[in-house]
């Protein structure tokens, strides 16, 4: 027991430093999903203990997530009703169903294949989250209230400028626009230049704090958060006709979307925050599981979903956390913030979280750096394009499909595509060959094969060979049996396929075509 109260002693500092991370981002976030900025903390609150107590990554921290927030921001557009301004009864249904899918996958132990995806599509969706997230909350920044598409957004942002400057009695966009410029540069500066005895305070909170403050003493009349008294009056449980909305196929298909991105979104952060400490691995069906609890009873209380979240388990990891009483503790510290201090709350401008989420959706596009993916090749770099545009241009699913289906073409097409080039000299033919060869190319192979002249030298290079299979192995066995008959002769040059593949089949062909003397090479 003295152990377990000691290393609960040894979390208590980082829990404090994600609580104060978590407080202002949590709120941000669920303004940003169209919804009150109380559901937020509850999801931190509830999300985050659940998920820390039963979880598989230890140090990793879910509550609120700004990826999310555009597919929720959607729904309230898609679901509000005027007895139900924010269609909570709806995406509360969404939210269960995405949560009893992700626990099933858990159970079932599909937690790794959630992490199958390609690097080209989760990071052309983070940069289409946040050019979205900038492109709406630079409106709420200077407390202007556009609807529309993202790209209406987007076409409308000139005209907010002009609004941000103009002045007069009757026009306050300037003074919000005041305070969130003064948000993203108190962040951006107390990030740069904080000191070193004040590391474990975040620059979010610090340029919430200098927000509020100058609005306060100033009695700016701009837009602030809006709050009730009590924490609970938010909770919105579910009921029969809530519940029979399951069978509604809008549902169905927004909690499979829900399940999909929320999973991949949290195995990734889980796989990024494994790295950054020597603890416990993480158990990726265990945490997916976990996940799918945690959203079930964010669900239950109509708040905002949970996921894992790769901002605030940066900040445990680097403050020292070692266990996962850390991720409890501060969603204890959230959950009594907003149940015993809502009032503070109310004093926090509109503009101030909308700077904050600026901030972060610049992040997201920041850490999508394209020239990396272009080292990957042409088509790589096509995949992230085509997920962003699809994101911004249609909507966030939309945008994850094409992803999806460009890179499961540029497999099938890596895999059926091969390149043979010939070169003629006066003592040999040689065949180099480029990409697949599997049995969807073999037809291609046969022709090149066949246009060898009898009783030729050949020499065939595998050493630029992404794969070969069976099929390809056994064709070209049989042609160098043939053409020995002719009087030719067969070279193969696969030294570095030998060291790429371990198969045994290749291993075995290297060995019954190279000669005792040159096991590099064989000439038959």
């Amino acid at each position: 027991m003295n152990g377990k109260v000691r290393t609960i002693v040894k979390d208590l500092p980082p829990s404090v430093v994600v609580f104060l991370i978590a407080l202002p981002l949590s709120m941000g976030i669920a303004r940003a999903s169209g919804m009150p900025a109380s559901l937020g903390l509850i999801t931190a609150a509830v999300g985050g203990a659940v998920v820390g107590f039963l979880g598989g990554a230890p140090l990793q921290i879910s509550g609120p997530s700004a990826g999310l927030s555009v597919l929720v921001h959607e729904w309230v557009v898609a679901f509000r009703t005027d007895e139900d301004p924010y269609g909570i009864t709806s995406i509360a249904v969404i939210v269960m169903l995405a949560g009893l899918i992700q626990a099933l996958a858990g159970f079932l132990k599909f937690g790794t294949y959630f992490r199958a995806v390609s690097p080209a599509v989760i990071r052309g969706m983070l940069a289409g989250i946040g050019i979205i997230i900038m492109a709406k909350q630079f409106h709420v920044m200077i407390d202007d209230d556009i609807e529309g598409t993202v790209l209406y957004n987007i076409y409308q942002i000139p005209a907010g400028f002009l609004k941000a400057l103009a002045t007069g009695d009757e026009r306050t966009h300037y003074i919000a626009a005041s305070i969130g410029l003064a948000t993203l540069l108190t962040i951006m500066l107390w990030d740069r230049f904080r000191p070193a005895k004040l590391h474990v305070f975040p620059g979010a909170l610090a340029g919430v704090l200098v927000a509020t403050l100058a609005a306060a003493v100033l009695r700016l009349p701009i837009d602030y958060v809006v709050v009730k008294d009590s924490l609970v009056s938010y909770i919105t449980l579910p009921t029969i006709d809530s519940l029979s909305k399951l069978m509604d196929s809008d549902i169905l298909v927004g909690g499979v979307a829900l399940a999909f991105v929320a999973s991949a979104e949290t195995l990734l952060c889980a796989t990024a925050v494994s790295r950054m400490h020597p603890g416990d691995r993480t158990d990726y069906d265990l945490e997916l599981a976990a996940q799918g609890i945690g959203n079930m009873a964010c669900g239950v209380l109509g708040a905002l979903p949970v996921t894992g979240v790769i901002s605030r388990s940066t900040a445990n990891v680097e403050a020292g956390a070692q266990t996962h009483w850390s991720a409890i503790m501060q969603a204890t510290w959230v959950f009594l913030f907003a149940a015993l201090l809502p009032g503070l709350l109310g004093l926090v401008p509109e503009s101030a979280l909308a700077a904050i989420l600026i901030y972060v959706g610049f992040r997201l596009v920041q850490v999508s750096t394209p020239r990396k993916l272009l080292d990957y090749g042409r088509g790589v770099f096509g995949i992230y394009l085509a997920t962003i545009i699809g994101i911004v241009a249609i909507d966030l699913l939309t945008g994850i499909i094409i992803g999806l289906a460009l890179s499961t073409a540029k497999l099938v097409y890596s895999l059926a595509h091969l390149d043979i080039e010939r070169i003629d000299s006066d003592d040999r033919i040689e065949l180099h060959l480029h990409g697949a060869a599997t049995f969807v190319a073999l037809p291609l192979l046969a022709g090149a094969l066949e246009e060898i002249p009898p009783g030729s030298e050949l020499h065939m290079h595998f050493d630029e060979l992404d794969f070969v299979d069976h099929a390809c192995l056994d064709f070209i066995a049989a042609f160098q049996e043939r053409h020995q008959e002719t009087g030719g002769g067969v070279v193969m040059e696969w030294r570095s396929l030998i060291g790429r593949y371990t198969r045994g089949g290749i291993r075995a062909a290297a060995r019954r075509s190279a000669p005792p003397s040159s096991p590099r090479r064989s000439r038959e």
